[in-house]
């Protein structure tokens, strides 16, 4: 479960979901739709670092 106390790593380095705020946040930041994140996280699991480098690939 997502502990919102705990900002540092390793909760920071993975992207759920589930939370619509995470979903924005990280849809901005590695500037794609939250559909082609949830996507992303579906293929390359939920670590950051290989979300963001499955979707470069695909950029």
């Amino acid at each position: 479960m997502d502990d919102k106390q705990k900002t540092a790593s390793p909760d920071r380095d993975k992207i759920n979901v589930k939370e619509n705020y995470e979903v924005e946040y990280w849809s901005k930041k590695f500037e794609v739709t939250p559909g082609q994140l949830k996507q992303a996280v579906k293929s390359a699991g939920t670590s950051a670092s290989e979300v963001e480098k499955l979707l470069k690939k695909l950029k």
